[in-house]
């Protein structure tokens, strides 16, 4: 699975809290790039959940890179998008309002009106977002993907669908005409929403709502990506205390009753866990998405680490 399995332009990545999204999105922005190609990873959320993982000072709204991948000569830039920035640029973009814009923010007009207009706020991040992947100056392409590290799957639709939002706050003008060509964006093969989950039975359902979700506002669903995966152990072992017995014997262990009862203990916990996620994963599976498991990193998350799942994702 390379690049051409990957074909969407702007690939958004959303996943219960906890799945690892944003690991998960940087691992993309890096298996992405790789070959020659630029990338830009985007946050929303204004956690700086990108510089914390890269061992970066916190990100400016200024699209800086941070890193290579580590197969080719690409690059990866982030941008962390502030909703109050993101308002300032539309006005002076729009309006021309340049100084009177910042004067408004000293005055805590440009937080009060995205607090008062929640809609607005994703407006603005989405068209930022959407900005980003379709820039070109002299007929090429600024970006040749953009990955956002998008709101948890409990907010992910809401956060999409910006012409529901918006149409609560203008039926035309500037902003109207903006969220109209965000969610046409969105409803593009140029976009692709994947899905992160873990094997647990939280995560898996609000992967499978947020997908029904998206399904019915006809947003695209990439790939659900399946993280912490674990290679299955025991796979046609038998945990009768004689088969045990006989096992610790031949590693030269213990064999005395307490031994063998707690590992037997361990063993058919193991075995339930198992069955747990082959039914989970069939739950998924039957969405008939493509599924992409990435191995649970025992060292962490590093560098090293978001390179090996770099290459999980492209099937290196």
């Amino acid at each position: 699975m390379g690049r051409e399995e990957w074909p969407a332009r702007l690939h958004v990545v959303t996943g219960k809290g906890g799945t690892g999204k944003t690991t998960v999105a940087a691992a993309l922005a890096l298996g992405l790039a790789a070959g020659g190609h630029r990338t830009l990873l985007v946050e929303v959320e204004g956690r700086q959940g990108i510089a914390q993982l890269f061992g970066l000072e916190p990100l400016p709204y200024q699209e800086l890179r941070i890193a290579t991948p580590a197969r080719g000569d690409g690059e990866v830039r982030a941008l962390a998008v502030d909703a109050e920035e993101a308002l300032l640029e539309y006005l002076d973009m729009f309006y021309k309002l340049g100084a009177a814009g910042r004067a408004l923010r000293k005055i805590g007009a440009i937080d009060f009106a995205t607090t008062i207009a929640p809609g607005l706020r994703d407006v603005l991040l989405t068209g930022k977002v959407k900005e980003a992947t379709t820039r070109s100056s002299d007929g090429r392409r600024a970006y040749d993907a953009v990955v956002l590290d998008a709101p948890p799957t409990g907010r992910i639709g809401r956060f999409l669908n910006v012409t529901a939002e918006t149409a609560k706050l203008a039926k035309m003008g500037p902003i109207k005409t903006q969220s109209d060509g965000v969610a046409s964006l969105l409803r593009s093969p140029i976009t692709s929403v994947h899905v992160v989950t873990l094997l647990e039975e939280m995560p898996v359902q609000e992967s499978l709502d947020a997908i029904a979700e998206l399904t019915a506002l006809s947003i695209p669903v990439g790939r659900i990506i399946v993280n912490g995966a674990r290679p299955p152990l025991l796979a046609g072992a038998k945990v009768t205390k004689t088969e045990l017995k006989r096992g610790l014997t031949a590693a030269g262990l213990p064999t005395d009753p307490a031994t063998v009862n707690a590992l037997q203990a361990e063993a058919k916990a193991h075995l339930t866990r198992r069955e747990l996620e082959e039914s989970l994963r069939a739950d998924l599976a039957e969405t008939d998405y493509p599924m992409v498991e990435l191995p649970q990193l025992e060292d962490g998350v590093d560098r090293d680490g978001l390179d090996r799942l770099a290459e999980a994702l492209m099937g290196v």
